[in-house]
């Protein structure tokens, strides 16, 4: 986010926990499901990032951030309440993610403190029907398409950010990010689903006391609209979510920086009935060469 305008190349591998467990429908959890809809289990997502940054001076930034995708997915089928459970389906898998690359601008004001992103995420996972389930009743058969490793999209990347220090010891920072699908790769038959687009808004508060260690809470705010086409679950996509997120980065060695952020739900009002994590975390190293 612009934060060093210093220039040069910079490493980043981030390991990222979600574990979507608890059904929920608007504000709150749900027990179930309505007959004929389906009953999901879980979804275990971890994510691998690497990303590779080149800022050839204090205005300029172009970062390429290429995810690895573990995914382990179960659920039930169908729910039928005149019917005992049947055996949960199982998939797991674990393989390259769609890459983004994005862009900054920060040279309109003499502090570098102001900047705007351009970006593309480009459709490089798999996608629409790649991906089966492993074991249970539905093995053989492909998962969602809100579930593949990929979306099967092209997508614009759009957003700005700015930051100042607020007192001595501390800096405020604000930022936007908006996603949308701009082309469908429908090289296979049916594959037939557009994600939603999707806007982010982040501010938070650092403590920079120390140069050695910087603690920071953010309040971040998620809007998606509903996922389209014929493999899209229309109805269970959507939402608005409000997370508070503690962290710290710490500085380990010259040029080398390690980070760890939890993030939690405060608020959540989701279309449908989705699964939901009750935390995420996430954790990272940095290296400036």
């Amino acid at each position: 986010m612009g934060y060093s305008a210093l220039p040069g190349w910079r490493l980043s591998l981030e390991y990222d926990y979600l574990n979507q467990d608890e059904l929920r429908s608007g504000t709150h959890s749900v027990a179930g499901v309505p007959d004929g809809s389906e009953l999901e289990h879980d979804t275990l997502n971890r994510y691998v990032t690497g990303a590779l940054s080149y800022t050839p001076n204090s205005a300029w930034n172009v970062t390429l951030l290429v995810p690895y995708v573990i995914r382990d997915h179960s659920t039930y089928g169908d729910f039928d309440s005149t019917q005992p459970l049947p055996p949960l389906s199982y998939s797991r898998s674990s393989s390259i993610g769609d890459v983004k690359v994005v862009g900054s601008y920060q040279g309109w004001l003499p502090t570098r403190n102001l900047g705007v992103q351009l970006g593309v995420k480009l459709a490089t996972g798999r996608y629409g029907t790649a991906v089966d389930f492993n074991a249970g009743p539905n093995a053989g058969t492909p998962l969602d398409a809100s579930l593949q490793p990929g979306t099967g999209s092209t997508d614009l990347i759009v957003g700005a950010y700015y930051y100042r220090a607020v007192s001595q010891n501390f800096d405020a920072f604000f930022n936007a990010q908006f996603q949308s699908a701009l082309r469908h790769h429908m090289d296979q038959p049916g594959n037939d689903y557009r994600p939603g687009n999707s806007t982010t808004v982040s501010a938070g508060l650092r403590y920079e006391a120390s140069p050695r260690w910087v603690p920071q809470v953010q309040l971040n705010l998620l809007h998606k609209s509903p996922d389209q086409g014929a493999l899209a679950d229309v109805q269970s996509t959507a939402g608005i979510v409000a997370y508070l997120s503690p962290g710290i980065t710490v500085q380990a060695a010259r040029g080398l920086q390690l980070f760890g952020f939890v993030q939690v739900p405060v608020y959540s009002n989701l279309y449908g009935i989705q699964l939901f994590p009750r935390f995420t975390a996430s954790v990272g190293v940095s290296y400036a060469l």
